[in-house]
């Protein structure tokens, strides 16, 4: 089993920041990523759409026998984890928006989290404000049809630009310092944030911390491949393929990229 591949889901290619930090920091690994870009995003679904969807790309990567899962979705985590883990037998890792490290470094005590609806909403976004921002405002703005432009391949486009500047003024003007990315497709958005936001505020996304305790949990179960085959990456799409290749053009290696209607 520990030559499998770790598997990776999301609602759609956001997710794929999340994989180049577990490809970064687990070379050695193989992986199979599902882009389930057909029912993006998640965040604008109701619960129980998202749990289905989880269950589905789960059952989908255990059908190619994956021994970790990684929910790379801010949405599915705070949604549907807790079903995964008390249903399925291999171990989840979880994505959650960066509070606790925001809220431990704001100066001005007041931080911001772009996120879903899906995942603003949650009981586990709402537990983990309270668990680690005692005495922090933490200011919440929905990303509304950001993952959409993302997804339609608009990272750099004007109407981007224009809709963050729109969402980010009212937590500006409240002196946030932090700015929590709460969506994996969001870390796609950094070049452009640095632009608009001030260059004392510090954007935090939880990429590496994720590919960490990636390889924390492998660690812990016995579970690193220690084959000396040259590890194999595939990667699906249930939309147009051609989008996500797009966002794994700077990546080297053995990678495929397919279709598949799931």
């Amino acid at each position: 089993m520990n030559g499998n591949s770790i598997g990776v889901f999301d609602s759609g290619v956001g997710g794929t920041s999340i994989w180049k930090e577990i490809h970064k920091c687990l070379p050695n690994e193989s992986t199979i990523y599902l882009a389930d870009s057909k029912h993006a995003p998640y965040g604008e679904k109701a619960e129980e759409k998202i749990l289905g969807f989880s269950i589905k790309n789960t059952e989908l990567l255990l059908d190619r026998k994956c021994k970790l899962i990684v929910v790379a979705c801010n949405t599915a985590t705070t949604n549907a984890i807790t079903y995964l883990r008390a249903n399925y037998d291999v171990p989840f890792i979880g994505i959650e928006p960066a509070i606790k490290p925001a809220a431990l470094h704001s100066r001005s005590k007041t931080i911001g989290v772009l996120a879903t609806k899906g995942t603003l909403t949650s009981g586990l976004f709402h537990s983990t404000s309270e668990n680690y921002a005692n005495g922090i405002r933490i200011l919440e703005q929905e990303g509304k049809g950001l993952v959409s432009l993302i997804e339609s391949g608009k990272v750099n486009s004007k109407e981007v630009q224009e809709l963050l500047e729109k969402l980010l003024k009212p937590m500006l003007d409240q002196s946030m310092d932090h700015l929590v990315l709460g969506c994996t497709h969001y870390p796609y958005l950094i070049p452009v944030l640095t632009k608009i936001l001030p260059s004392h505020v510090k954007i935090i996304d939880s990429g590496e911390a994720v590919a960490r305790q990636t390889k924390a949990i492998l660690n812990q179960y016995d579970l690193q491949n220690t084959s000396l085959q040259t590890p194999e990456h595939q990667f699906y799409s249930n939309t147009d393929e051609v989008v996500l290749e797009r966002f794994l053009k700077d990546v080297k290696g053995n990678l495929k990229v397919d279709f598949i209607d799931f």
